[in-house]
Formats: structure tokens, sequence, C-alpha cells
């Protein structure tokens, strides 16, 4: 099984880090639902800036964590490390 770990770029230039085994569908949903994250209301829409997959649910689990704990500038970091 695949499990993305994914942070996206919000119209108000905050980042969002989550985890989803579709992320093409959880991208949609962050977009077009109203089933969007709480603390993504009002900072639509949102994009794509990071994403890597691991292979359980635990691991995905543990790296989200990892990442949301982060300042910032650490995030852009590995955003930055892409390019």
């Amino acid at each position: 099984m695949k499990v993305f770990v994914y942070i996206v770029k919000c119209v108000d230039n905050s980042l969002y880090t989550g985890i989803s085994k579709n992320l093409k569908n959880r991208l949609w949903q962050h977009n077009n639902s109203k089933l969007v994250a709480k603390s993504l209301r009002g900072k639509l829409p949102v994009v794509l800036v990071y994403s890597e997959t691991h292979k359980t649910m635990g691991e995905a689990l543990k790296r989200e964590s990892e990442i949301k704990s982060w300042r910032r500038e650490k995030k852009l970091k590995l955003i930055n490390s892409l390019h």
C-alpha cells in the first residue's frame, strides 16, 4: 500500500501538511468539497508543493507528525530540496 505525506501551499501563503492513500482525490477534496479540513477553511485554493510516499500508514503518520512539528523555514527547505 502507498500512503502519501504531502504539503500544500494555501492562498494566504500558509502551509498545510497531511496524509492520504489517494493524493489526487484528496487534493480535489481540499479544493472542491465541503469536506475540507477545518484548518484550510478560508485558505483555498491550495497547491501541492511537496509529496513523498511511504509503505505503511504507520510510517506516514510518523512522518506527518515530524513535519508538522517543524517550523515553516524547515518545511520550506524540504520543499525547495526538490528544485
